[in-house]
């Protein structure tokens, strides 16, 4: 069975975890929500391929966190700004996850070990899209 025909009926949010199988964080949070974009698959790739271990490799936000922006961004943007819809993502996402920099989900240079595995930083990130669309 094909991966795609294995995920149709599947939730979202897991479609996400599978395709972080192949792919950073943040394309695959673009690819779960590859349909409603409207975009190839090539080009969600390549939007999202500097975001692997988040944006500055680990040392800011959330990979999975800056997926869901853009992917925000493209379905809500209507010529004005989203500023507000923006930190709502963001305040979601941070209460599901525990925080929004890469380095601090995986507790590096923390006491606290990690707050959210790469995988529920993912399903959490559409989660939290999903209930602001």
């Amino acid at each position: 069975m094909e991966q795609n025909e294995m995920m149709n009926g599947m939730p979202r949010r897991e479609r996400a975890v599978l395709y972080k199988r192949d792919y950073n964080c943040c394309q695959a949070v673009l690819l779960a929500f590859a349909p409603e974009l409207g975009l190839p698959e090539e080009r969600l790739l390549a939007m999202g391929a500097c975001f692997g271990s988040g944006m500055g490799s680990m040392d800011e936000t959330c990979g999975a966190l800056c997926g869901a922006q853009m992917a925000q961004g493209m379905l809500r943007y209507d010529g004005h700004r989203l500023n507000p819809l923006a930190s709502r993502l963001r305040a979601e996402f941070e209460q599901r996850c525990g925080a929004t920099r890469c380095k601090d989900l995986k507790g590096v240079g923390t006491d606290h070990g990690v707050l959210c595995s790469c995988e529920d930083c993912v399903r959490h990130a559409v989660e939290a899209l999903e209930l602001l669309l």
